[in-house]
C-alpha cells in the first residue's frame, strides 16, 4: 500500500511518536455525504443526460461525471486549487465518492483489459475538462443545474408542493483577480481589478440560482433584465406561486422597473438618496433630524416620486432611524410596485431587511469556497524546458488563414468562458453544501453556517477498511451523532421532477 515513515517527536513531549503508516486514511469523509446529496437530488443523472463530452470515448479514462464530481467535491471540501488534485489522487474516500463503479472497485487495481481510473483525475485532466465544459451548451446546462439543485431540495422539503411566496435576491459582487484575465477591469467603487458578476439567490433558502460573469467596469444593473426574467419564470413554474424580486440600490433604473411591472412581478429596491428626493421629504426630515422634536425611534412615510429618468411616478417609502446614543440619524428610501394596502410601509421595510440572508449567502460563498478565476490566454512557449516551434497557421472553414489578431480575440473569449464556468461550478458546490446545511438545521434545530458545516460535518477524518466484498469507512465517534441525524434526514430527501431546458 505504501511506505512507512517516522519523524522525530515534538520537543515539548518526548513520549510522543509521529509516524506515517500505509493505512487508508482521509480527512475528507464528508465527500461521501456530498455525493449522497447529489445522487438523492438526481443531479448526476440530470447532468449526464445533458452535458456534451467531446472526448473520444476510446481514449477516456475518467468519465464525464467523475470529472465533474471531482471538481465539485474538491471545492466543497476546501481544495480549491486544481494542483491539490494531484496530491489527493489516492485519497480513498475521495476515490469512493467520485467513482461510478460499484462495490470496492474504486480502491482495487483494475484488470488490464479495462480502461478504468485508479485514482482521481489529475490537474491537467481537470484543466482540459474546464475547456469543454465551457462550451455554450454546457455552460447553459451548468447554469440550469443551479436551478435544478435548489428546486429539487425545496420541493423535497415541502412534499413536492410549491411554496406560496419566495423572494429572489439580485445583487452583484466583486471578484478580485491578479494577472491578465480577459474582462477583468479596474472598478473605481471597489478600488481594484475585478470581475463584476450578477448573482441570484433565493431569499431565506440561501440557494444560489444564477451566476453571470461580467467585465469589472460594468454598471451594477447591466444585463440584469433578461437575467432576472429568466429566473422568475423558472421560480413560478417550479418553486412558488408568487415571486418578489429584491434589489440593491444600484439596480432600480427605469428600464428594469418597467420590465418587471409589465410582467406583473413584485419588486422592492433600495433607492439611492438624492437632492430631489430629500426635497420631497424635507418636512419629515426636518421634524426628525433637525427639529426640537427629535427622538429615538423608527419612522416610515409614504411618498410618490418620479425621477427625471423615470417614465412614471412610483411608490417610495422614506425610512428614518434615530439610534440610541447616536449624534446623527440616518435615512434611506425604498421603491416598490407593491401597494400600501398589500404591504404597509413597516412590513415593506421588514421584507427588505431580510435581504441580509442573501448577502450572508454571497459572503459565505465568496469567503468559504473562495472562487478563483485565473484562466488567461497565455500561449505555451516551452515544453519540458525546450522552446516550442512557431505554431502552424490556422485556417478557417473557408480556407482563409486566421489572423493573429483574430486568434488572440478568440483566445480571450475562451478564457472568459472558462472563468465563468469555474464560477458556476463553485456556486454548484456551494448549493450541495447548502443542502447539507439545511438538513443539519432541520435535524438539530440549530443555526448552521456554511463554514461550520464544512469544519464540523465535511472535514471529518476517516479510515477506510477494505474487506472481501465490502468497504467500511470508519469516522470519529465525536462527529457520529451529527452524521446520524443528517443521514437519517437524507434518507427522506427524494428528488422531484423538474422541467428545465438544457439550452
Amino acid at each position: 500500500m505504501g511506505a512507512q515513515y517516522s519523524f522525530e517527536g515534538p520537543e515539548f513531549n518526548r513520549s510522543i511518536r509521529i509516524e506515517a503508516r500505509p493505512e487508508r486514511l482521509s480527512s475528507d469523509a464528508g465527500a461521501l455525504m456530498l455525493r449522497e446529496v447529489a445522487e438523492r437530488l438526481g443531479l448526476l443523472a440530470w447532468l449526464q443526460r445533458r452535458l456534451d463530452d467531446p472526448r473520444d470515448p476510446l481514449l477516456v479514462t475518467h468519465p464525464t461525471m467523475e470529472v465533474v464530481l471531482t471538481t465539485l467535491l474538491l471545492q466543497a471540501q476546501g481544495w480549491s486549487d486544481q494542483d491539490d488534485a494531484d496530491r489527493l489522487r489516492q485519497d480513498p474516500v475521495l476515490r469512493l465518492a467520485v467513482s461510478s463503479r460499484g462495490g470496492d472497485a474504486a480502491l482495487r487495481p483494475s484488470p488490464a483489459e479495462e480502461q478504468a481510473p485508479e485514482g482521481l483525475a489529475s490537474q491537467p485532466t481537470l484543466s482540459r475538462a474546464l475547456g469543454w465544459l465551457s462550451s455554450e451548451t454546457n455552460r447553459r446546462v451548468l447554469d440550469n443545474a443551479l436551478l435544478f439543485t435548489a428546486g429539487q431540495r425545496i420541493r423535497a422539503a415541502n412534499g413536492g408542493h410549491r411554496l406560496r411566496d419566495e423572494t429572489l435576491d439580485i445583487d452583484s459582487l466583486p471578484i478580485e483577480v491578479f494577472g491578465e484575465q480577459p474582462g477583468s477591469e479596474y472598478n473605481g467603487h471597489y478600488h481594484g481589478d475585478v470581475y463584476h458578476p450578477l448573482i441570484a439567490s433565493l431569499g431565506g433558502q440561501r440557494d444560489l440560482v444564477g451566476v453571470m460573469l461580467r467585465p469589472g467596469s460594468l454598471h451594477t444593473a447591466a444585463d440584469a433584465i433578461p437575467f432576472i426574467l429568466d429566473k422568475v419564470a423558472w421560480m413560478k413554474a417550479e418553486v412558488c406561486q408568487r415571486v418578489t424580486v429584491r434589489l440593491d440600490a444600484g439596480f432600480p433604473d427605469d428600464k428594469l422597473l418597467k420590465a418587471l411591472e409589465e410582467k406583473g412581478i413584485r419588486y422592492v429596491s433600495r433607492k439611492a438618496t438624492n437632492p430631489a428626493l430629500d426635497k420631497l421629504a424635507r418636512a419629515h426630515l426636518d421634524r426628525h433630524l433637525n427639529g426640537s422634536g427629535r427622538q429615538e425611534g423608527l419612522w416610515c412615510y409614504e411618498l410618490r416620486y418620479q425621477a427625471e429618468s423615470w417614465s412614471r411616478a412610483r411608490r417610495v417609502v422614506l425610512v428614518i432611524q434615530v439610534e440610541p446614543g447616536e449624534l446623527f440619524a440616518r435615512h434611506f428610501y425604498l421603491v416598490t410596485n407593491i401597494s400600501a394596502l398589500q404591504l404597509p410601509a413597516l412590513s415593506l421595510l421588514e421584507l427588505y431587511r431580510q435581504r441580509g440572508n442573501a448577502e450572508a449567502a454571497m459572503g459565505e460563498w465568496k469567503s468559504v469556497l473562495a472562487p478563483a478565476l485565473s484562466s488567461s490566454p497565455r500561449p505555451k512557449k516551452t515544453y519540458r524546458g525546450k522552446p516550442l516551434p512557431p505554431p502552424a497557421p490556422i485556417v478557417d472553414d473557408d480556407g482563409e488563414v486566421v489572423s493573429v489578431e483574430e486568434q488572440a480575440l478568440e483566445a480571450r473569449r475562451r478564457s472568459f468562458q472558462i472563468n465563468e464556468t469555474s464560477l458556476v461550478l463553485s456556486a454548484l458546490a456551494y448549493n450541495l453544501m447548502n443542502a447539507i446545511r439545511k438538513t443539519a438545521e432541520a435535524g438539530t434545530h440549530e443555526g448552521w453556517s456554511i463554514r461550520r458545516t464544512r469544519e464540523q460535518i465535511l472535514k471529518v477524518g476517516a479510515q477506510v477498511l477494505l474487506h472481501a466484498r465490502s468497504v467500511t469507512v470508519a469516522i470519529s465517534e465525536s462527529c457520529a451523532k451529527i452524521w446520524e441525524v443528517i443521514w437519517y434526514k437524507l434518507a427522506h430527501l427524494q428528488s422531484r421532477p423538474l422541467y428545465l431546458k438544457s439550452s
